[in-house]
């Protein structure tokens, strides 16, 4: 379907309406007097998120691909259904298939708590050549004064799978040098910048150098705290036991053809996740939900 087609049936005059974005790819921009948001249908992704009285909470690259096959740089990709390199076939994408496909809208519709986006996508030839399984899987997005996030799976097939999950917040800081992470202290990590080496979390997490953290068994909420900005970025977590820290730094970011050289400073990934060891097994006829709420404090 065409923008002018989903809009047609699914867009809420002056609240939620669907137009051609970058690349020409459909974009839901929604408006309320809590906040604006902008979604695209590629990879379901949410690419900018504004609380009213608040800037931009998300981090969106200059440089960023708009393109069908491509990944969008910044705002909140989805990785699914595993991270990293798929562990059988380091040929498949990174991070899974569906960051970089389009989804369906099921519904669009006004909330007391906001404006609720349902998108759907589920299995097809493509996918099974990549993943064998059959799944039908929701991401739910209601925009507000907070941004709560709903990452639905449900297992369509005869036979169980597993599967990891992250929702790959980019939040837009002021300056990474200047930024801590609260909410992991004591939480054991592997380090994938160190060759996955295991350590603890002593206080604040604090970046000053290549950063790419996985951090074990928690379900805790975590906060990004910028002094620059004035402000705390808040993301609680359900059904979530594994968090992401990252930020590729400057020789990171040169070998990142869609992002800028200098952009780093202006990012930071804080992901709620299951990864690794705490990867999701979804029995038949099962269903999996996971999600995210992000808040903003301060100015």
């Amino acid at each position: 379907m065409t923008a002018t087609e989903w809009n047609k049936q699914f867009g809420l005059p002056g609240i939620a309406e669907i137009s051609e974005g970058q690349g020409n790819l459909p974009r839901i921009h929604v408006t309320t007097p809590a906040a604006t948001a902008e979604i695209y249908l590629h990879g379901a992704q949410i690419t900018s998120w504004i609380p009213a009285g608040a800037s931009e909470v998300l981090f969106l690259s200059r440089l960023s691909r708009w393109e069908e096959g491509r990944a969008i740089r910044g705002g909140i990709p989805i990785c699914y259904p595993w991270f990293r390199a798929k562990a059988d076939d380091p040929k498949a994408p990174a991070h899974g298939f569906v960051r970089t496909t389009a989804w369906g809208i099921e519904s669009i519709a006004q909330q007391p708590e906001g404006v609720v986006v349902t998108i759907t996508i589920a299995s097809n030839d493509a996918t099974r050549g990549l993943w064998p399984h059959d799944f039908h899987l929701t991401h739910r997005i209601t925009v507000g004064t907070q941004l709560r996030l709903e990452l639905i799976t449900r297992n369509t097939g005869s036979e169980a799978f597993r599967l990891e999950e992250a929702l790959h917040t980019y939040f837009h800081v002021a300056d990474v040098k200047k930024v801590s992470v609260s909410g992991l202290d004591g939480v054991s990590f592997l380090d994938n910048v160190h060759g996955n080496s295991e350590h603890i979390q002593q206080g604040n997490l604090g970046m000053t150098g290549a950063t790419d953290n996985a951090y074990l068994d928690t379900a805790s909420a975590v906060t990004v705290i910028d002094p620059v900005l004035n402000r705390t970025l808040i993301t609680e977590k359900t059904n979530s036991n594994t968090t992401i820290a990252w930020n590729p730094w400057r020789q990171g970011a040169s070998s990142l053809a869609d992002l800028g050289d200098d952009e780093w400073r202006e990012m930071i990934c804080v992901e709620a996740s299951n990864i690794l060891g705490s990867q999701i097994e979804v029995p038949p006829g099962g269903t999996h939900t996971f999600a995210a709420t992000l808040r903003v404090a301060g100015a």
